[in-house]
């Protein structure tokens, strides 16, 4: 057997071609969007949720008339104003809409103020029984309205709450939602921040205060928008605790705009366009720490 000499070529290997002399293998330009490629399908998703509000602001700037008649009209012929006239010139509109806001911001300061205490309890302090409570304390989240409703009335009037505003605002003073969503943005906050304060002498509340709720800005942003929402548009319970028209919130108060032969739907649209508007402007205004906070704590055990 002889032995296979290599070849020349393998010996010599042919000098790399100059980057000048190959053939151009530059992939095909693609075509960038200047947003991503899920606006394509949200977009289109996002005007289909907003076609009920728009068509609410367009009814508003119509007349009477024109709201009844048949086949509807898509687009107002001109602008009318007297459905917001009449909203507006309404002697009580303007208590209705006072009561809502105290109704409602003190909800707000109240669930950010026992929500803090109470999930922070349950974050960081173990004590007996805790894991039962947490549990039945979320329990209630699943128990229905109508199923409280006769027990919370009973309660409001022997504390002699009815017909007051106290009757709304004594049931909304902290919700389980507010403690739970806390409770689980406090338990992604790292516990060397809080050892170190102890380490300086400062109290559990101090801690609280003073370094767990500084850092917790967007759960906050996120009760607030929602406790504001759900209390500024609740009809059910300010139904059926309150009776007389200087107490009405203005969600109530809208209801007397519809009555039994006649409903004047123009001031019916423009009423709820006011309504809307706060709960819209709170929303925008914290949009951006609503999304950073249900991100933060939707996923921490």
């Amino acid at each position: 057997m002889t032995a296979t000499s290599p070849s020349p070529s393998a010996l010599h290997p042919a000098p790399a071609t100059p980057a000048a002399a190959r053939p151009d293998r530059r992939p095909s330009p693609r075509l960038r969007l200047p947003f991503h490629a899920w606006h394509l399908l949200l977009a289109p998703l996002s005007l289909l949720f907003a076609l009920p509000l728009v068509w609410v602001v367009l009814s508003s700037v119509m007349s009477d008339a024109e709201i009844n008649r048949f086949p509807p009209a898509l687009w107002p012929s001109g602008i009318d104003l007297g459905g917001y006239r009449y909203v507006l010139g309404n002697a009580m509109f303007p208590r209705w809409f006072a009561n809502s806001l105290i109704v409602s911001l003190v909800a707000v300061v109240s669930n950010l103020l026992l929500g803090s205490l109470g999930g922070y309890a349950f974050a960081r302090m173990r004590f007996a029984g805790s894991r039962l409570l947490l549990a039945l304390m979320l329990g209630t989240m699943v128990i229905p309205f109508q199923l409280t409703m006769i027990p919370t009335f009973l309660v409001m009037k022997r504390l002699g709450l009815i017909d007051t505003l106290g009757a709304l605002i004594v049931p909304s003073l902290v919700t389980p939602f507010a403690v739970f969503l806390l409770r689980q943005f406090f338990l992604s906050l790292p516990r060397e921040l809080e050892e170190a304060a102890w380490l300086d002498g400062c109290s559990r509340l101090r801690v609280l205060f003073r370094i767990v709720l500084p850092l917790s800005r967007p759960a906050l942003s996120t009760v607030a928008v929602l406790t504001f929402l759900t209390t500024w548009n609740d009809l059910s319970w300010p139904l059926i605790a309150i009776n007389h028209d200087t107490q009405y919130t203005l969600q109530l108060g809208l209801t007397t705009f519809q009555g039994q032969h006649h409903t004047k739907w123009s001031a019916v649209m423009a009423g709820n366009v006011v309504t809307v508007l706060p709960v819209l402007l709170a929303f925008l205004f914290a949009q951006k720490s609503f999304i950073q906070s249900i991100t933060s704590s939707g996923l921490k055990g």
